[in-house]
């Protein structure tokens, strides 16, 4: 049967590409890196190079930009959303008046340019789910929280915490649907009627869905614990990080790029 809900959202998609091999630190450097160009550009022509660099990596990391899409799917009413409020309680220039609403010509620039930036915050952390295993990102997140420990700071905890919570997603999408078509093959109504009356149709899933969260939890501390699981202090590794060649010369270069993209944004 079909799946109610996408599933990529936080999902690894397995593939042998030059993306797959990178160290994860890299990755997440320039995750964060992409996050604060994208807020820094200001023009369309700069969106245009930063949308066809992330499409140059889906190609390297043969992912099917089916996966891609359907990470952007479940949001697309917060998009939406998002878009009609700039878009109609921004000040500026009027282009339209619609009764009591006006919309304005800065109204219209900032929400085209904020839904511009949210697609594209999203396929780029799409990517690095996508291309990065949950090992692979809690060891890299360590890595890079690493020296907060000075300041009391416990790094692998919190890493592991941000994996789980991440790694959790794609669960709970399929626990989700699968209540929903329990519900739905009992007489429930998903997809009819006004807002409000979807909105309360979705009530009788929130008691199993959390019911089953917890649950998934409480399994997942006890298999913690059946495997003398203590945390970061002394724990060793099969595999240990470890820079190459490559993984620099790939970071600087996506760097470099994330650098023009921002220059010529700002133009």
């Amino acid at each position: 049967m079909k799946s109610l809900i996408p599933l990529s959202m936080g999902q690894y998609y397995p593939a042998d590409s030059v993306v797959h091999v990178l160290d994860p630190r890299v990755k997440i450097c320039l995750i964060i890196s992409l996050a604060v160009v994208i807020f820094a550009i200001q023009n369309l022509l700069g969106f245009l190079i930063l949308f066809l660099f992330l499409a140059f990596v889906v190609f390297l990391g043969q992912l099917p930009w089916g996966w891609i899409l359907r990470t952007l799917k479940p949001l697309r009413l917060i998009i939406i959303f998002t878009f009609a409020m700039h878009l109609l309680f921004t000040s500026g220039t009027i282009l339209m008046k619609l009764g009591p609403l006006r919309i304005t010509q800065e109204g219209l620039q900032m929400g085209v340019f904020i839904c511009i930036r949210l697609i594209l915050l999203l396929l780029g952390t799409s990517l690095l789910t996508l291309t990065t295993t949950p090992i692979e990102l809690t060891d890299g997140l360590e890595y890079l929280l690493s020296p907060f420990r000075r300041l009391k700071i416990p790094a692998h905890e919190l890493a592991m915490m941000m994996t789980i919570a991440l790694r959790f997603i794609p669960t709970l999408v399929m626990e989700t649907d699968k209540i929903m078509k329990a519900q739905m093959a009992r007489g429930a109504d998903f997809e009819s009627g006004n807002i409000l009356r979807r909105a309360r149709s979705f009530l009788p899933l929130l008691i199993p869905l959390f019911v089953s969260a917890f649950r998934r939890a409480d399994e997942l501390a006890l298999g913690m614990e059946s495997r003398c699981y203590r945390g970061g202090e002394g724990r060793t590794r099969l595999k240990a990080l470890e820079m190459s060649g490559k993984d620099w010369l790939a970071g600087m270069v996506a760097l470099l790029l994330l650098i023009v993209s921002v220059t010529i944004g700002r133009l």
